[in-house]
């Protein structure tokens, strides 16, 4: 597959995350990491597996898979890649490509536990409910940004895996934030 990501606007780190879906109990489900405290940026969130591009990765494809070995270990050859998404560029400055990808499931996955305390795995069908959707004002390096959210049974996710999220969404016809959010 070919590179077809954007260049990143000045100043914002090319990175790239895998959309891991796969079908359990008869439903479209997703798969996300938490992140540790003891990484750099975005400590203890909820996420897609990826990370910046090396210098070595062919492109962000390759850096999307290589990250989610890393990080779980799911081998590239047991990833069927679906498409693309829409980049996401954060306050943190990065320019995440996110790639849907189908996986296998059940998997042996293995974390690695410096970057990844634990998975969680929702149903599409569970962020389709708008009422557990909001958006609300952030604060980040002095600038305020209304950010997306959406909160379940304690656990919240938001930023630009929410924003990932909600383009995922949108792909298969579904809206169920009515606000926007900063992009």
């Amino acid at each position: 597959m070919e590179d077809y990501a954007p260049a990143p606007p000045e100043g914002l780190l090319p990175a790239a995350v895998l959309t891991p879906v796969f079908e359990v109990e008869g439903q479209v489900s997703l798969l996300f990491t938490q992140r540790t405290m003891f990484l750099k940026d975005h400590r203890g969130q909820i996420s897609f597996p990826g990370g910046v591009r090396d210098p070595g990765d062919a492109d962000l494809l390759t850096t999307a898979l290589r990250e989610t070995e890393e990080e779980i270990g799911l081998r590239p050859e047991a990833v069927e890649i679906l498409g693309n998404l829409q980049p996401v560029a954060t306050t943190t400055g990065y320019w995440i490509n996110p790639f849907v990808a189908l996986i296998p499931y059940p998997y042996d996955f293995r974390l690695n536990h410096h970057e990844v305390m634990h998975l969680l795995i929702f149903p599409l069908a569970a962020f389709c409910v708008p009422e557990r959707w909001s958006t609300g004002p952030y604060r980040y390096n002095d600038q305020i940004i209304q950010v997306c959210c959406w909160k379940y049974e304690g656990t919240v996710i938001w930023g630009a895996t929410a924003r990932v999220l909600l383009d995922l969404l949108s792909g298969v016809g579904e809206n169920p934030l009515s606000q926007e959010c900063e992009h």
